[in-house]
């Protein structure tokens, strides 16, 4: 029984039916933030997403039968039992703000898509390098900022009076929004080589250290591609020696065959 069910929920088909009802709704969610909608079918979507919600929740169960202890080992199974039982919490009274959190469930298509699966493996794998990056830009930034507080402060005290207002303004500026005609150029007026401070700024920032997780992302998202790549490659090479074997065997059956043959014969 355990076997039967475990071939249904890892099927092809069984995950085409579970994405088309994720996606489903994902629409009804989205319907029912239009209040047209509600007037016009609003007890309908309601029954749509509780029915989508019990076939969540049997879906789990089935998986849970399947895998046995083997679910809360995984972290995708983890993650899909979480997103099932936020949706399972009431949502009436003080609870209510957790109807918006219903929303969630369309998140189960990281968990069913191995394409999404290997993008969020691929970043989490890279945090590490980013938390380093994270570090080197709070300190440029820091620099920065303490540099713009004292250089510009006196004369521009909406964007540079303190340092809180230093870091959010340079945020803005490696953003590159509005930061040459809104903030830069008017600087300029009053420091005309004001731009020796915010030309460097930019370079160290959205062309480099903005880059540097792109490329921290790009690279554990190969590793994490090639990993899986060579799971693969091992796989067909062990399904390979298994096929070797079982030919050998079945060479060795018949030459025992052939030599019984002959010995009967003779």
């Amino acid at each position: 029984m355990r076997n039967q069910v475990k071939a249904l929920v890892t099927s092809r088909t069984w995950e085409f039916c579970i994405i088309g009802i994720i996606v489903l709704n994902a629409v009804t969610l989205g319907l029912e933030t239009s209040h047209a909608v509600m007037n016009s079918i609003g007890p309908a979507l309601v029954l749509i997403d509780q029915i989508i919600l019990g076939i969540f929740v049997i879906e789990l169960a089935l998986r849970l039968f399947a895998h046995g202890a083997k679910f809360f080992r995984d972290p995708w199974s983890l993650f899909d039992f979480a997103i099932v039982a936020i949706a399972l919490l009431p949502s009436n009274g003080p609870l209510a703000v957790l109807r918006s959190l219903r929303i969630l469930r369309v998140l189960r298509l990281i968990s069913v898509v191995p394409s999404l699966r290997r993008v969020i493996g691929g970043l989490i794998a890279a945090l590490p390098g980013m938390g380093s990056i994270v570090v080197l830009m709070a300190l440029v930034f820091y620099v920065f900022g303490v540099m713009a507080t004292k250089l510009f402060g006196a004369s521009f005290p909406e964007w540079f009076g303190d340092l809180g207002a230093s870091l959010y303004t340079l945020f803005q500026i490696m953003t590159l929004e509005s930061w040459s005609m809104g903030i830069v150029r008017p600087v300029m007026e009053q420091y005309p080589y004001s731009w020796l401070f915010f030309v460097p700024f930019i370079l160290c920032t959205a062309f480099t250290v903005l880059n540097l997780f792109i490329g921290i992302i790009v690279s554990a998202m190969q590793e994490e591609h090639e990993a899986e790549a060579d799971a693969n490659r091992q796989a067909i090479h062990d399904e390979t020696g298994l096929i070797l074997e079982e030919v050998k065997a079945m060479r060795a059956e018949l030459s025992q065959l052939r030599a019984e043959v002959e010995r009967t014969r003779a």
